[in-house]
């Protein structure tokens, strides 16, 4: 189990790691280093993320939250919606980089959304929302629904299921940012015709590799570019039991 600190190695790879993907992280390190604390200790008696390692932490849930920003589509004052946070990934970190965007973080687990409530306190973030739900049932709620410039996800379901969670909560205009990895040609071949069905229109897949990880990482970035039907998102479970095709 790591130490509660993040040691001067970590800091070390996330300060380059973060500077491949042009993004300076010498103004909020501390805040980083504060966040790292909180989750170590948080994660040693609550199940919060499986990633448990100095490396896996700053690399994965970090460095790679961070990676959305090279969609081009997070600048300036947006209303955002993370989908599916879990411990407060992507949104968090975007947060701590681009305090301008005002962020609502959505996840299913209780214990998870209490973490990041407990977070934005002590980082003292204004401009957050965290709320215990399903997307399912907040895509039919008039205060959410089409009523967010950007909504991001990361590895919360197949792109097909994802889109039918995600475009409903997306205003006319605004975009989808869905974090994949390996195996997103095939994914968005089979989601293509649900992401029309729902209103969106794939604008761009940016394709990418991390410093210090193997595996491919790309973003899919989907527009939204006419109001979704009433209809979706179905009742909770079944866009993922019965995925649109």
């Amino acid at each position: 189990m790591p130490t509660s600190a993040l040691s001067e190695q970590g800091k070390s790879l996330l300060l380059r790691a973060a500077r491949e993907i042009e993004v300076d992280l010498e103004p909020t390190l501390p805040r980083f280093e504060q966040f790292y604390r909180r989750l170590v200790e948080a994660n040693a008696t609550t199940n919060l993320t499986a990633i448990r390692d100095e490396r896996g932490i700053v690399l994965k849930h970090f460095v790679d939250s961070l990676s959305c920003l090279k969609s081009g589509r997070l600048e300036g004052s947006l209303r955002v919606l993370d989908l599916g946070t879990g411990a407060g990934f992507p949104g968090l970190p975007l947060k701590l980089v681009r305090p301008e965007l005002e962020l609502t973080f959505l996840d299913a687990t209780h214990k998870k959304i209490a973490f990041i409530e407990s977070i934005c306190r002590e980082l003292n973030l204004s401009g957050t929302q965290c709320l215990w739900g399903r997307a399912e049932t907040l895509g039919h709620d008039p205060a959410h629904r089409e009523a967010y410039d950007r909504v991001v996800s990361r590895a919360v379901s197949a792109l097909n299921t994802l889109s039918e969670l995600c475009l409903p909560l997306v205003k006319v205009g605004g975009f989808m940012i869905a974090q994949k990895g390996a195996g997103v040609a095939e994914e968005l071949e089979q989601a293509r015709a649900a992401i029309h069905q729902l209103g969106g229109a794939v604008r761009d897949v940016v394709a990418f590799k991390l410093l210090g990880l193997e595996e491919p990482r790309a973003l899919v970035v989907v527009e939204k570019t006419h109001p979704t039907p009433a209809r979706y998102p179905r009742r909770a479970g079944v866009p993922a039991k019965n995925p649109l095709s």
